[in-house]
């Protein structure tokens, strides 16, 4: 209790469950509803109809923050208040633990990473009235896309460059813009760390030095980059040599716990203080109260243990899928600078029916493999009246089709195997069904050049 409440670090050895659950209890009495003579005449007094939902917030139902401000202290629930603060601090903690050292400022907030990142640009707008562009190196994923939207501004899309297998951020592109637009046009750039294979993690370096050159900000989308120290190391580099405003990540995807919250933090206090002030009304303490359990249950050491073992699969991952490649005669993809994310060629099975690439994603999805993406070449999306050419991809026109995996946090070397064991199993599936059409084909188009030469 003295670690998490005099110094706001997380414990380095986890509580049990009923050490937790008292430490819980003992917060939700500070609140008003729990009090035994209390006498509530507002329109909000922590009144809940069921005794289940009662539990299952430990009675923790004034949620976090007022109506002014999400960090803000709440004087009729001290209890849902301190485990408001309690959270942020320890989650700060855990920022510094996973590498970016000099973080100053963090606070969780009740939305996914993409109404996070809205709500920063939100908050920039108040200090570039003029701007109205975001400057966004493309990826392909449609949330951090429409956060731009949302927010009402238009998004620059900056085609990424083709080095090796790797796509990556093209850095003469992004000043060209700047100087084409005005910088006091653009609201900031919008750059990403955790991305699937072939692209990489941004220039950040780079980036954040532009940025600094020319007094533009930089909101960093770090959704699941967390879990990797390439990525926090990137983030606490390009602090060190520019411009990083605020960079925003998933609790989900980095904490294993239930979707609907994300960390918003920085080197800046008082902006990240301005970020919180923009949230409008009160929040759902369910975020925060769902990652204190979790980071008090593991510890720091049961949390490194996670990061050491998920780097640990990463390799035995993309050494297994190397050798799965190569024995049909695909490879894997030679993408050094992502960290999670890895990607093997489909091309033999586009070549011989383009219709068994998008058939396989659908082959391992019915056999339970989830999260594996099928990239096909030459698809289109359009996204907010935005059209995408090789959407997936991160590019106009990929060199060929390939298949992602990810080593992510909690990925047990049994899914490895079982994953490969079904791939491999699709794989042949796919190749035989694709031969058999082709003799189809074949015994068609024979037919009908006999049928020719008899007219």
């Amino acid at each position: 209790l003295h670690t998490i409440i005099i110094k706001g670090k997380c414990p380095e050895d986890g509580w049990d469950e009923s050490t937790i659950e008292l430490f819980l209890h003992e917060l939700a009495i500070m609140d008003s509803n729990n009090f035994l003579g209390n006498c509530g005449v507002g329109e909000r007094e922590g009144r809940v109809a069921s005794g289940l939902v009662a539990r299952r917030h430990y009675r923790l139902i004034h949620g976090i923050g007022r109506s002014g401000d999400i960090s803000a202290v709440q004087p009729k629930a001290a209890g849902s208040s301190l485990l408001n603060k309690l959270t942020n601090s320890v989650v700060l903690d855990v920022l510094k633990l996973a590498g970016v050292r000099t973080v100053t400022s963090c606070f969780v907030v009740p939305m996914a990473t993409g109404m996070s990142l809205t709500l920063c640009f939100l908050t920039l707008r108040h200090k570039r009235p003029k701007a109205k562009y975001i400057i966004w190196p493309r990826i392909d994923q449609k949330s951090c896309f429409k956060s731009m939207i949302t927010a009402g501004f238009e998004p620059v899309v900056i085609e990424n460059v083709l080095e090796g297998d790797e796509l990556r951020t093209d850095m003469e592109a992004v000043e060209a813009k700047i100087k084409a637009l005005g910088a006091e046009n653009i609201l900031c750039v919008h750059s990403t760390t955790s991305c699937f294979a072939p692209r990489v993690p941004d220039r950040l370096e780079e980036l954040a030095t532009i940025c600094a050159n020319y007094d533009i900000p930089h909101i960093v989308n770090n959704a699941y980059g967390v879990q990797s120290s390439k990525c926090m190391h990137l983030i606490q580099q390009g602090a060190r040599v520019g411009r990083i405003d605020a960079f925003v990540q998933s609790l989900d995807k980095n904490f294993m716990v239930p979707v609907g919250g994300a960390i918003i933090a920085g080197f800046n206090e008082s902006f990240i203080q301005e970020i919180s002030k923009m949230y409008p009304g009160r929040a759902s303490a369910s975020p925060s109260l769902d990652v204190l359990i979790t980071l008090l249950s593991l510890g720091t050491s049961g949390y490194k243990q996670l990061l050491k073992e998920r780097k640990e699969m990463f390799s035995y991952l993309s050494s297994e899928l190397k050798k799965l490649a190569d024995n049909h005669n695909e490879r894997l993809l030679h993408t050094p600078h992502n960290p999670i994310s890895l990607a093997m060629s489909l091309k033999n099975l586009d070549e011989n029916n383009a219709a068994a690439v998008t058939q396989l994603g659908s082959m391992l999805f019915t056999r339970q493999v989830s999260g594996a993406r099928v990239v096909p070449c030459g698809s289109v999306q359009t996204v907010n009246n935005y059209t995408f050419k090789g959407f997936m991809s991160h590019t106009n026109d990929y060199p060929c089709a390939y298949l992602n995996a990810a080593s992510a946090i909690g990925i047990k070397k049994q899914d490895v195997d079982v994953f490969l064991k079904r791939l491999d199993k699709c794989l042949k599936a796919s190749k035989k069904e694709a031969k058999k059409e082709n003799s189809v084909n074949e015994v068609r188009n024979s037919n009908t050049g006999t049928e020719q030469l008899e007219d």
